[in-house]
Formats: structure tokens, sequence, C-alpha cells
């Protein structure tokens, strides 16, 4: 089988003491047999440490925190989307005290987290988005919570330190409830304007509306459709009149899937024409299967959708 390396940060790869080269968003792969067992090293460029790891067909089926495998016909892809700090050590960053408990955000080694001391204790990890994050005291609807904010992110933990929501956003705000901004990674630059209420236990989210902010190109159009049936978008405005009768049964006919991928080259090396995309369906704690859809197109939309053989 055949294995993609990707990461977070430019890092050097090694399978068994030899040097593969660097890997980055660009990938390396290397081909194994399903039983083989390498030792492997993935060394970072910077203040950060290397990985070291046995990889082998256990490693696949269950990957450990610091990298999350990709699963697809014939291979797997592992992307590696954090690196601990060299000489990290415990660092105070930011502490409030409110309701009565104190929320202290730290970092631990170079992961960062928000503990709370009150009535109990807690202990919540966080991305390391939230190194720089400020912490403050607000009202959501008439109830006490703490927020947050990171670069690009927040976080909301009740009055009782436990963690109600959690999220990349563009901007957030509170007051009667809770708003955030949400931007995704998409062809058509999709943003969700979402709303949550707050009972001081949890957030529930009352309303959502999803937005393409820009074109897509007539060869994207089905990536943007898939992305816009995960997004929430008005996905129906991709559908042909044969199949938009169809719409309501689309999200459940392609499941659950978090993400949305370009194919392997050797999906198309099987089947050259198709206008394909990879849905990404989590399967355990940082193991995802992908799935490969194809469209069929007459005028720039689409008129049939089925998963390839």
């Amino acid at each position: 089988m055949r294995i993609y390396f990707l990461s977070c940060r430019p890092s050097a790869l090694k399978i068994d003491g030899i040097y593969l080269g660097t890997i980055d968003r660009f990938e390396r792969f290397v081909d194994m047999q399903p039983n083989a067992r390498h030792f492997a090293e993935v060394i970072p460029d910077g203040q950060f440490l290397p990985l070291n790891f046995a990889l082998d067909a256990a490693f696949l089926k269950k990957p450990p925190d610091f990298a999350e495998v990709y699963l697809f016909d014939g291979g797997a892809a592992i992307y590696f989307a954090d690196f601990a700090e060299a000489g990290g050590g415990l660092k105070v960053l930011s502490q409030l005290r409110a309701a009565g408990g104190l929320f202290t955000l730290f970092r631990d080694g170079g992961g960062v987290n928000l503990a709370y001391d009150g009535q109990g204790a807690k202990l919540h990890p966080l991305p390391r988005e939230f190194a720089g994050a400020t912490l403050a005291e607000v009202q959501i609807g008439g109830q006490g919570a703490v927020t947050a904010a990171g670069e690009g992110c927040v976080a909301v933990f009740s009055e009782e330190g436990e963690k109600v929501f959690l999220n990349a956003v563009e901007g957030f705000s509170v007051g009667g409830q809770f708003e955030a901004t949400i931007a995704f990674p998409t062809v058509a630059g999709c943003k969700a304007k979402c709303t949550y209420s707050y009972d001081g236990k949890e957030m529930t989210q009352t309303g959502a509306v999803t937005e393409e902010t820009r074109p897509v190109a007539d060869d994207l159009i089905h990536f943007a459709f898939f992305e816009s049936v995960l997004t929430r978008a008005d996905f129906g405005k991709y559908l042909d009149d044969e199949l938009k009768w169809r719409a309501a049964d689309i999200p459940r006919f392609l499941g659950d899937f978090v993400g949305v991928t370009v194919p392997r080259p050797s999906f198309f090396a099987a089947h050259p024409d198709a206008r394909a995309a990879g849905l990404v369906y989590p399967v355990l704690h940082n193991l995802y299967r992908i799935k490969y859809f194809t469209v069929e197109m007459r005028g720039g939309l689409i008129t049939n959708i089925a998963e390839a053989e």
C-alpha cells in the first residue's frame, strides 16, 4: 500500500533511518506491505520536538494524538497537525477570576490548556491558536460565561468551567444570544452566520445562514456542490431540474462527511474522465475514511451523483 505524509510545518522525513526529503503541504510517499513495520521520524523545522514512531498496521487502525490518518482504497495519508515546542515548560498566559472561580490559560510543553478552579476543577486542552487568547467575563442571554478569544477562534466556558463552545471563527458577539461568523476553506468561500442560545449549561444553535462569497470556475462546480452540502449552503443551485426534485434526499445519501478533498492520482488512473471528489468520513479519533463520488453534468448543472466503484 502507498502511504503519503503531510505536515503543518516544514519537516524532514526519515523511514528506517533513510532520509526521504521534506514534507509540508507537499507530500512524500512510501510503498509498504500491509503487515510491514517501519521506524519513522518526522523532524520539524524550528524550535519544535521531533516525532518518532513505529509505522505499521496498528498505527493506521488507531493513530496516536499527534497524527491524523486518512484511509482510501490502496493507501492512506498521514497528516501531522501539531508539534510540541522544545523547552516548553509551564507558562501562565492569562488569568481571570469570575463567578467565584479562577480561569487560567497556560502553556505546558507547547500545548495550550484552560484550567478552572472553583467548585471542582476542570482542564481543557485547546488548539495552539489560543496561545495569545484573551479571557473575558460576559453575559449571554442573561447567563454568565467566560470567553477565550484566540487567533481566528473562540471558546466559551460556563461559570462552572465547562466548555460549551469551541470553533474557528471570523468574528463573534455576545448579548441576548451568541453570534459567530464561521468562514470555511471552500472554493466558493462559504461563510456561515450562526446564532446560539445559552441557558448557563449548554449552547444550542438556533439558526444558521450560509452564503457563498465568490464565483466558481466551471471545472470546480462539483467541488463547490459537495462543499455546499457540507456547509449547509444552497447546494440546490448546482442541480439540474432532473435531480433538483431529489435535493432533500442528498444530505442523507451522502452521509455525515466532514470534509471534501481532491481524489488521489490512483483514482484518476482508473477513472480518467471522471468529475469526482473525495468525501471525508470520521471513523475513530484521528481516523478517517475517504470515499469517492462522481457526478454527471449537463449545461453546467449536475444531473446524477454516484459513489465510485
